[in-house]
């Protein structure tokens, strides 16, 4: 039984980077995308013309690998089924509150702007804003609460999660899935790869992003929950998804493939920072860096899957939007920063107190 204060209507707003639903869609994806301050970091004067000539290089082979997928992103249907699984346990455990959940995609439609709209009609007592981004980056979450907060107008009173890098129930279904594929392996030496999307290194040295530290977080409790189970793990953290020709963290997927077939073992590979399947898991992780494993003898090649509607993780979004309505502002949901990162949301909000 909840012991919430009942008859509250509550918006729990679930923030995602969204994708095309179809092959015309993809080009303005990618405008929206590379428009974005967040990533290409130039005056509207020039970032925007930039972000209109990268879209239109970029189309077709984009266009071809979402052909892979059906033509379009999987993303929003499975942001869908999450939302709709949090909806339904939120609703059991706030029994006395009217509970619903919305998505604001970052780059594609049902587009913040939309979604702002859609709660303030709801007339919200409460806003509740989660990122299916377990670690904060200022590329992701920091955009995304940049974007709703000037977009929304409504009522209520608005609280963000930034974060949840070792939440249990989030690391429980990590480690689960990938148990399954370490069971799969049995018999054949393997090296677990934490795979996560890559952000340019000077946003960590120079603007202060906590990211790598959080996937660090992420990563040190997974293993710790697998081994105390199976005892000792190979495992190594690599990045994925790198553009463009800055520095970015490493080493790369791609880089930690190939020394794991020096090393004459297969690896069993999972995405750390994407919680549903879309173009990095589906396309990059799949198919691309499947044929790089075996064209270097990287075998066997195994993929944990997202953790999607996992009940272990559904419970944890359900216990970050329950344990957000106790605080003000931007924090974590368990732990979040280890080091006083500047780009950190919670401690901006420490200081402006």
């Amino acid at each position: 039984m909840s012991d919430a204060n009942p008859g509250r209507r509550i918006a729990v707003v679930l923030f995602n980077l969204g994708g095309p639903d179809d092959q015309a869609s993809v080009k303005p994806f990618l405008f929206n995308l590379f428009n974005d301050p967040a990533i290409i970091g130039l005056p509207g004067i020039f970032r925007t013309p930039l972000a209109k000539l990268i879209s239109s290089r970029r189309e077709t082979s984009a266009q071809a690998n979402y052909a892979l997928m059906g033509g379009g992103s999987p993303l929003l249907p499975e942001t869908r089924r999450q939302a709709e699984a949090l909806q339904a346990v939120l609703g059991a455990r706030l029994g006395g509150d009217e509970v619903k959940v919305f998505i604001a995609m970052r780059y594609w439609h049902p587009l913040t702007e939309e979604t702002a709209a859609e709660v303030a009609a709801f007339g919200p007592d409460e806003v509740v804003l989660l990122p299916l981004y377990p670690q904060f980056s200022t590329t992701t979450t920091e955009s995304s609460l940049k974007a709703w907060n000037a977009a929304y107008t409504g009522p209520g009173v608005s609280r963000a999660v930034c974060c949840y890098p070792a939440a249990t129930g989030w690391v429980e279904a990590q480690a689960q899935a990938i148990g399954e594929k370490l069971d799969e392996a049995v018999g054949q030496p393997v090296r677990v790869l934490f795979s996560a999307h890559g952000i340019p290194e000077k946003l960590v040295t120079g603007k202060g992003d906590p990211y790598q530290e959080q996937i660090e977080t992420t990563v040190a409790a997974v293993v710790a929950a697998i081994e105390a189970q199976r005892g000792p793990i190979d495992h190594a953290i690599c990045y994925q998804s790198r553009v463009g020709p800055m520095k970015w963290l490493g080493p790369s997927t791609p880089e930690a493939i190939e020394t794991a077939a020096k090393d004459g073992i297969g690896v069993v590979v999972t995405p750390i920072a994407f919680v549903s399947e879309h173009i990095e898991t589906l396309v990059e992780l799949d198919i691309e860096y499947g044929e790089l494993a075996h064209e270097k003898g990287a075998s066997p090649y195994l993929r944990a899957s997202a953790v999607g509607i996992e009940p272990l993780f559904i419970d944890a979004l359900a216990d970050a939007a329950v344990g957000a309505l106790s605080h003000a502002g931007v924090a974590p949901f368990g732990q979040g920063c280890k080091a006083d990162w500047k780009a950190c949301p919670h401690r901006k909000g420490r200081q402006a107190a």
